[in-house]
């Protein structure tokens, strides 16, 4: 398993550097004293400023994984108000992320596809329960507010007897002005794996 010791001390500075008037600000979520209620995919928790403690505590291998806990972080860090566009780009369209597409679609694509293409409505309904909603693309697709400025839409097309399954996970234009491609990658997967998850019943 990656070490991310490295990268969540790096995020905890990042966090504790940024003011609490500027995550009130640009977050999406309610701050109330030194605390950041933040809701990620279900996973419920509150943000302490500046130590960036949450509560409450994650264990090693729960719900909210340590590099949850780091793109957490990195997005209530960000500074900056950022408009949706409303138009949908690829992970290779974001800057960098096409260096990085192999492991995005082994990360993210492949367990989607591995969930869903069989059952394309299965999609749908699993994403409807994290608060998503319904999105006119493919045989199946579904637009999840990740973040308060951040939503995901992915898209199965079921197989038939020329083509086998195939996916594809979207994000608003503007996503490239608020995270790097590296922490789409590790969104989408997260996402990806989340969704597989409950459509097991977990």
């Amino acid at each position: 398993m990656m070490n991310y010791n490295a990268a969540l001390e790096s995020a905890l500075a990042q966090f504790g550097a940024a003011s609490l008037e500027q995550i009130r600000k640009y977050s999406g979520y309610p701050v109330a004293d030194n605390r950041i209620e933040v809701d990620f995919l279900g996973y419920k928790s509150e943000v302490e400023h500046p130590s960036g403690r949450f509560s409450p505590e994650p264990t090693p291998e729960g719900d909210l994984p340590v590099f949850a806990r780091i793109l957490i972080l990195h997005y209530l860090s960000r500074s900056g108000p950022v408009q949706e566009q409303g138009r949908l780009i690829s992970y290779k369209e974001i800057p960098g992320g096409s260096i990085y597409i192999q492991p995005f679609s082994n990360r993210a694509i492949r367990p989607l596809v591995q969930a869903f293409g069989e059952r394309p409505q299965a999609l749908s309904e699993v994403g409807l329960r994290l608060g998503g909603r319904v999105a006119a693309h493919g045989d199946a697709a579904v637009t999840i507010p990740v973040f308060p400025h951040i939503p995901v839409t992915l898209v199965i097309w079921g197989g038939d007897d020329e083509f086998p399954p195939n996916g594809n996970i979207l994000f608003d234009a503007s996503a490239a002005r608020i995270l790097p491609a590296e922490d789409y990658a590790v969104m989408a997967g997260f996402v990806a794996a989340t969704l597989q998850k409950m459509s097991k019943g977990g």
